[in-house]
């Protein structure tokens, strides 16, 4: 992986003061950043590695609530990812689509009673839907039983969203710069101490050189890090448990040629979700693996067999360790609630503030714990309300309806697609549709005034082209081909190891 740093040097110290300082460009670290910054707040937000480099790129792609936590009690968190669900497919319909899930049904497992009720409260815990409430069906080979085995003959289907997880992160960064904020990856933290009435923080760049800069607040959203990030901070007491859980997908060719998705039952109690991904593939996760190395975390084998011996129950062809195309694994930085089960450990996010209010000398450091994709925008309220005795001239909350960027589509997903193939009637279909995706309306800042495929430049193929590559480089900070090919985009998984490569030569020079 590439790693020359694009406008890594930070400003000096003196140059200026901001209000926030934010530490992780995550899902968590972004959303915080946009929601500061569009409330009037000065704010820089440092990565040590890429946006969304780590466990905000290595989720299940999904926006859901969380069917399964209800077998826990977590009502509050099921209600407000379902509320949030309705959200963020409102303000990213490029990045988020609804995707039906069905359940094929093992009575021996859970009884259909308990799931016609947990259905229920799912379809009504998060207020009025726009996704269409849940039902029992038969699963017919050629319908929602596409790829299952013969004996399975009823289930239930409910609707959920999918996501591009990467891409909401970046897109969340692109609106807070726009607003204001000061974006530096691969940049980290080193050391941070209270001074006056705020922080010194430390801050070292990919070429090793450091500057000094000044924030009257710190965020540390530094995910699996956390911890890790309080200890470089002087004075401040270390007293929250994190419990490094790691989750493991696989991918496989596509198992059947139907839209929805499936969600299968373990005699463990666990679920394991089968997704279509990427057109041509089927994704399948997650696991849930207590670990205390959590830096560069890779699948097992004992998890790749987990996951495809729970989808051979089910499905009639069956899948062997052969059949994997790729495979990816994050760690998730949950509260320590004390569970023993690590499948059991609340999803939910925790925010410690020190000190909870404002007190002389003491500049206050926010921390999260915990969280989920589906709910990070309301994690990100709910941060700049415990910093809100800090920064009383503050604005309101108001991402709740802004569109992210490229979210201001002028009508459905379809729609505007069609409007790019009318503007772009030279260009392939399959093209259109993967920058559309991406970008959305911003689809125009990439392909520009292109009137033949030759005007894109260079082809890498899997619908990458040289001035989409351009556009990352210049627009989204990335620097490296993985940047690119898998989190950018996932062009990395339909390429050959050739096209990868060519990418890579492409990017370095």
């Amino acid at each position: 992986m590439l790693t020359d740093p694009v406008e890594s040097r930070l400003p000096p110290m003196d140059a200026r003061r901001y209000d926030l300082l934010v530490i992780g460009g995550g899902i968590n670290g972004a959303g915080i950043a946009r929601d500061a910054a569009g409330r009037g707040l000065s704010v820089l937000l440092v990565e040590k590695d890429d946006l969304a480099a780590h466990t905000s790129s290595a989720s299940t792609k999904l926006i859901h609530g969380g069917l399964r936590y209800l077998e826990h009690y977590e009502f509050r968190l099921v209600a407000e990812a379902l509320a949030e669900r309705e959200v963020l497919m409102r303000v990213a319909p490029h990045l988020i689509e609804p995707l039906l899930f069905v359940l094929p049904h093992e009575p021996h497992l859970r009884p259909a009673w308990m799931i016609r009720t947990g259905l229920f409260l799912y379809d009504r815990l998060g207020g009025r839907m726009s996704l269409p409430k849940s039902s029992a069906v038969r699963l017919l080979p050629a319908g929602y039983g596409a790829g299952l085995k013969a004996r399975f003959a009823r289930g239930f289907v409910y609707a959920d969203a999918r996501v591009d997880d990467a891409r909401l992160v970046v897109a969340n960064a692109l609106d807070a710069r726009a607003r204001g904020a000061d974006i530096r990856v691969r940049t980290q933290l080193v050391g941070a101490r209270r001074v006056h009435d705020g922080w010194r923080a430390t801050l070292q760049d990919a070429a090793g050189d450091t500057v000094d800069v000044e924030a009257r607040a710190l965020v540390n959203a530094a995910g699996p890090w956390v911890r890790d990030v309080l200890g470089e901070l002087a004075d401040v007491p270390i007293d929250a448990g994190v419990r490094h859980v790691k989750g493991s997908h696989i991918v496989v060719p596509r198992v059947h040629d139907a839209a929805h998705a499936y969600i299968l039952q373990n005699a463990d109690n666990r679920i394991v979700f089968v997704i279509p991904y990427q057109d041509r593939y089927s994704l399948i996760g997650t696991t849930d693996v207590p670990v205390e190395q959590y830096a560069k975390p890779a699948i097992s084998e004992q998890e790749t067999q987990y996951l495809l011996s729970l989808a051979n129950v089910y499905l009639d062809q069956p899948l062997y360790e052969r059949d994997v195309v790729w495979s990816y694994s994050g760690v998730r930085p949950l509260y320590d609630d004390g569970s023993s089960n690590p499948s059991a450990v609340t999803r939910d996010y925790v925010l410690r503030t020190e000190p909870k209010s404002p007190t002389p000398n003491r500049a206050p450091v926010l921390s999260v714990f915990g969280g989920k994709i589906t709910t990070y925008r309301r994690l990100a309220e709910s941060a700049l309300a415990d910093l809100q005795s800090y920064f009383p001239a503050m604005g309101r909350a108001w991402t709740h309806a802004a569109p992210l960027p490229g979210g201001d589509l002028p009508g459905t997903r379809e729609a505007w697609l069609a409007e790019l193939e009318r503007r772009y009637p030279a260009l392939p279909h399959a093209l259109l549709r993967d920058v559309a995706h991406r970008h959305g309306s911003r689809a125009i800042d990439v392909l520009g005034d292109a009137r033949r495929i030759e005007d894109l430049g260079e082809d890498f193929g899997a619908n990458l082209t040289e001035r989409e590559i351009r556009y990352f480089e210049r627009d989204e900070w990335a620097s490296g081909a993985d940047d690119i090919l898998w989190r950018r985009t996932k062009c990395g998984l339909p390429m050959t190891q050739g096209e990868r490569e060519r990418v890579e030569a492409f990017v370095g020079r």
